[in-house]
């Protein structure tokens, strides 16, 4: 009998949390082949974004917590580097899956690549083509440094291949997100959270706002002012991220609105189900353009560009630019949105992880890797 082989995945934030789930889940399922490993960088160190998510999708306590926090990018990239290579070397994994495009993903594939293991990269390929976010970097580095790039959608096969990449390391696969909300559909429905915040189904909108760009400064303050002002048009529910709320302290912000309703984090059960009976979601997030998608609801993004065109693509999602003043536009947006017909991509069908670990079924060793 071959020995299983060993895939390590990094952790350290929500988004990653929901795209490593259910390869996790696919992994054990095929335990006669694999061995899963689980590290958690702590990248989100606040409860209610970190480990309340690990609790609902099922994925269990992590094998190894680096515990890395707050911090510059370079502070946390650097924590990452320093706390993750010495779990590498006692691991011995055969591959490393990084997913997304947060400091611990670029600083994870760094890191592999330095000891000779093969790298996978979950979420491959897309691209804002603007280098003054962060992401952006982060996404280069990872696939840069990657064997094996899973994509989920046709222009991260162009972006890759514009930049020199070899064709027969692109598996396009489809998105593990998706994975997560199909599985935890169930569930997410049965929590009624409209219900629960006394909401009307249809009637409401769900906002996020978190980006430096949009929340560090005065642009937050013209923000909140539109979403008091659309609060007396429709209600407004706004779960507030940590970085979000200690801005709004530091300038000073709070709602004048009996109809905007500022929630803490809740987890991902909830949160979904809040958006599922939603009108639609105002957001600077780059997953919830993609689950606003194949859920068919309209998704109104503050960015001046998108890593997810094919969001747009498929009619749900309208780019507002970083221009907060144009929230006054929601409730009329949202009256267009009901009139157009709304697309799910190719492969987002909840069967990406299957077909991740195809992948590294045909392309992993049967014998462990040796760790320089």
């Amino acid at each position: 009998m071959a020995p299983r082989r060993k895939v390590l995945s990094i952790v350290g934030t929500r988004p990653n949390m929901m795209k490593i789930a259910p390869i996790a889940a696919e992994l054990a399922r095929r335990g006669d082949e694999f061995e899963h490993v689980l590290v958690d960088t702590g990248q989100h160190y606040d409860r209610e974004l970190s480990e309340i998510f690990l609790e609902e999708l099922g994925v269990g306590e992590p094998d190894y917590s680096l515990g890395v926090g707050s911090g510059s990018h370079a502070q946390q990239t650097a924590r990452v580097l320093e706390r993750l290579e010495p779990v590498l070397l006692e691991a011995g994994p055969d591959v490393v899956l990084v997913p997304g495009d947060v400091n611990s993903t670029a600083a994870a594939a760094l890191t592999a690549s330095k000891l000779l293991i093969p790298i996978g990269h979950v979420e491959a390929g897309l691209r804002s083509f603007d280098r003054t976010m962060p992401e952006e970097i982060n996404r280069i580095v990872a696939d840069q440094l990657s064997e094996l790039l899973f994509i989920h959608s046709p222009e991260a096969r162009d972006n890759l291949i514009d930049e020199g990449v070899f064709e027969g390391r692109i598996h396009d696969v489809g998105n593990t997100m998706i994975d997560s909300l199909v599985a935890m559909r169930p569930r997410i429905e049965a929590f009624d959270a409209p219900t629960e915040h006394g909401l009307e189904r249809g009637s409401y909108l769900v906002v996020t706002l978190h980006r430096p760009a949009l929340v560090d400064g005065p642009l937050l303050v013209e923000a909140m002012s539109r979403l008091v002002e659309i609060a007396e048009e429709m209600p407004v529910v706004f779960p507030v991220h940590p970085r979000t709320r200690a801005a709004m302290g530091a300038l000073g912000i709070e709602s004048a609105s009996e109809h905007l309703t500022l929630l803490d984090p809740v987890g991902y059960v909830e949160f979904l189900s809040l958006v599922e009976g939603s009108a639609g979601v105002l957001t600077d997030s780059g997953g919830i353009q993609e689950e606003t998608t194949y859920l068919g609801l309209p998704c109104f993004t503050l960015r001046a560009n998108t890593e997810r065109p094919v969001t747009t693509a498929m009619g749900t999602n309208v780019l507002l630019g970083l221009a907060p003043e144009r929230i006054s536009e929601v409730p009329a947006l949202l009256a267009e949105a009901r009139e157009k017909e709304a697309k799910v991509p190719e492969r987002w069908d909840g069967r990406a992880s299957q077909r991740i670990v195809d992948v590294l079924a045909r392309h992993l060793p049967e014998t462990p890797a040796v760790v320089a």
